[in-house]
């Protein structure tokens, strides 16, 4: 019986834990016409025309890009960044590497409207504004600290006895780094990739402020769907079903890491 009553409350949690996204899909096969009347739990007369229109209309499939151009340039300059950075804290002590690990945590823990002002007149300076590279930077204040604090935890189980097998067979440090210290911390790496990836993709101030037409993400033409009539649900519908694609692949391709890297990790 309690094995029943788990399997029970199990499945009425992913019930309710999925149920705003088949809603939303629901929405999606509508014309806000039919979203307005009638209540219905399956559409009635289903419609493809929201999906067509976004992959139709350059401004949206535009911001679709534009995301995904600017997530993935941040995902990989914050491993780039934080990998030699978490290795030099879980290897070396120096004078104040505590106090320097925590401050690099308080980036992490300010809201990104702080900010906002000095990263908009900055990039106007350098007329970066409304460029990948410009949100992609912004992004890296508050990501670059989560992967070198998620990494740092993985890099420090490692036995130091490795580093110094390497050294005395011969290897360089960016031959060591790379061809052996590397993929021992790959599930570390696939986690820290993930919530890089997951961050930068639902932020919306920074992207929405740093962007006007050229770079403008997906998250910020969504907020400016408004017309005459009203907000278009059904497009908005399809396009946050389109929205949640990209991380539900994230999640598919690093599952495995996920797993290890909860029950390993600072996750």
């Amino acid at each position: 019986m309690p094995v029943r009553k788990r399997t029970l409350a199990l499945i009425a949690y992913f019930i309710l834990l999925l149920l705003p996204i088949y809603w939303m899909f629901n929405m999606s096969l509508q014309t806000n016409a039919d979203i307005l009347g009638e209540f219905s739990l399956v559409p009635t007369d289903p419609t493809l025309t929201n999906y067509i229109k976004i992959f139709t209309d350059e401004a949206w499939y535009s911001g679709y890009i534009n995301s995904i151009i600017y997530v993935s340039i941040n995902t990989a300059v914050s491993l780039l960044t934080a990998l030699p950075a978490a290795y030099a804290f879980s290897r070396y002590r120096f004078i104040g590497d505590k106090h320097m690990f925590f401050w690099l945590l308080t980036n992490r823990m300010a809201p990104p409207a702080v900010f906002l002002l000095p990263f908009f007149q900055l990039y106007s300076t350098f007329g970066l504004i409304d460029t990948h590279i410009a949100v992609a930077i912004s992004h890296c204040l508050f990501n670059v600290p989560l992967a070198v604090w998620i990494l740092e935890g993985f890099m420090s189980s490692v036995p130091r006895e490795i580093d110094e097998m390497a050294y005395i067979d011969g290897y360089s440090y960016p031959r060591f780094f790379l061809t052996v210290f590397v993929p021992l911390i790959r599930t570390g790496i696939g986690v820290t990739a993930f919530f890089c990836f997951m961050f930068s993709w639902v932020e919306l101030l920074l992207a929405r402020t740093l962007t006007t037409t050229d770079a403008k993400p997906i998250a910020a033409t969504m907020t400016r769907t408004v017309s005459a009539t009203g907000l278009d649900w059904g497009l908005l519908a399809a396009a946050g079903i389109l929205t949640i694609v990209p991380g539900a692949l994230v999640i598919w391709f690093v599952r495995n890491y996920m797993a290890k890297g909860f029950a390993l990790g600072r996750v």
